[in-house]
């Protein structure tokens, strides 16, 4: 953490989408256990790929059709051969393993956090 605040302005800059889960397979080319996902956001963004490393509490049949929160605006990150072009946001537990960011109720792909 760091003691310089963030400005309104550079806060806005980070958008922060809802997306659902359409596919997610295991990524055995990852150095770290993940999942190769692919999110759609919506007619406005379309579906992006994901590499995330969420496998301590998520099997890819509990991740299909779950919304998620993710950086959209991050440049893609080529991790192995696959190309991530989302960030899905999450919090780590008590024992450190990532716990995804959702929302309490659906909403449309693609709404921006507010």
């Amino acid at each position: 953490m760091t003691d310089t605040p963030l400005s309104w302005a550079e806060f806005e800059r980070v958008e922060l989408r809802v997306g659902t889960i359409l596919e997610a397979n295991p990524f055995p080319a990852a150095r770290k256990p993940a999942y190769q996902l692919l999110i759609d956001f919506g007619p406005e963004l379309g579906r992006r790929k994901s590499s995330a490393q969420i496998t301590a509490l998520y099997t890819p049949e509990t991740l299909v059709g779950r919304q998620v929160l993710c950086v959209v605006n991050f440049p893609p990150k080529q991790i192995g051969p696959f190309r991530s072009e989302v960030l899905v946001t999450g919090a780590p537990d008590a024992e450190g393993r990532i716990v995804l960011a959702t929302l309490a109720a659906p909403v449309p792909n693609g709404s921006r956090l507010a």
